[in-house]
């Protein structure tokens, strides 16, 4: 069994851009529907290494749908090195998932005048992972089921909303409209009651509020180089991703628009004419995450 893939970088960009579109040529969106099985119904989690450490950006992506599509019910991954140092071992016939590394070398050059230059190269590895729940004779304590989750706690809601609240957001009600004004710099919400519940309500609000990151005072998000005319479908995808990793980390299911269907055929446009665009929304999403995150002096984030 191959523990590891190693491709060149225009193939892992290619891979995986792929595997994303197969998703969404389904009406499969890997970031808002991979929570529903078993005894954790209704629960999101971020996908964990076999340490605990939770993967960022596009590898949330990769897991997220891998889990979906195998109906896994561990968010737990582990390299097959790491398999065998456990003295366990991954099933017979078992097909691991991929996900990919990113990082610079730096490289040292002379250039005309003599004097030596450094240039950093970015590259990206792709390597393999597998599930728990392909894995046999793991210690007891990487076998522990997930407690059920019973109801919605009224604490979980409060403590999103005390999340947001730290934000200094400003945040009006009114209408039947739930979007991110930027020339005002606001996030405009029905009123609570108008949703069915209050984790839907709280779930759009990470949306806009991934939105609301954007603004030249915080992430200054510019998108043009990489997406030129499909800016606003970009800044589309990037909040449904970034609310999709606010809200695993809250605790909460985020909410599958309708008024967002009509993005799917943009977002695979996109894609399928830039191979590179996921990896970038996904990156994005992930920096706005971050950044909401470091407005509660919270580390609750792990570094890649």
């Amino acid at each position: 069994m191959k523990a590891q893939t190693k491709a060149s970088s225009p193939d892992i960009y290619s891979r995986v851009t792929n595997k994303i579109i197969a998703d969404l040529e389904q009406g499969v969106r890997p970031w808002v529907k991979p929570w529903n099985a078993g005894n954790v119904s209704g629960r999101i989690t971020l996908p964990v290494r076999h340490n605990g450490m939770p993967y960022q950006g596009i590898n949330i992506l990769l897991l997220w749908g891998e889990q979906l599509e195998k109906g896994f019910a561990s968010n737990r991954w582990m390299t097959f090195k790491q398999v065998q140092a456990l003295g366990a071992n991954v099933r017979k016939g078992e097909h691991g998932a991929l996900v990919v590394y990113a990082s610079k070398v730096t490289k040292t050059s002379t250039d005309d005048h003599g004097d030596e230059i450094e240039r950093e190269i970015p590259f990206m590895k792709g390597y393999t992972v597998f599930n728990i729940d392909q894995i046999e004779n793991l210690p007891a304590e990487y076998c522990t089921e997930l407690t059920p989750v019973e109801g919605k706690p009224l604490e979980l809601i409060e403590h999103a909303e005390a999340f947001f609240a730290k934000t200094n957001a400003v945040i009006r009600h009114g209408g039947n409209m739930a979007y991110y004004a930027p020339t005002r710099d606001i996030v405009q919400l029905p009123i609570p009651q108008s949703f069915e519940t209050a984790e839907s309500y709280a779930a759009t609000k990470a949306h806009e509020i991934t939105h609301w990151t954007s603004h030249k005072t915080r992430l200054d998000r510019q998108l043009g180089k990489r997406f030129s005319d499909e800016v606003y479908v970009a800044e589309e995808l990037i909040a449904e991703m970034g609310a999709a990793f606010l809200c695993a980390q809250l605790g909460l299911t985020p909410e599958v628009r309708d008024d967002h269907a009509a993005y799917l055929d943009h977002w695979l446009k996109v894609l399928k004419g830039d191979k590179k665009a996921i990896f970038t929304a996904a990156s994005q999403a992930q920096k706005a995450c971050e950044f909401l995150f470091s407005m509660q002096g919270d580390t609750t984030l792990q570094a890649a």
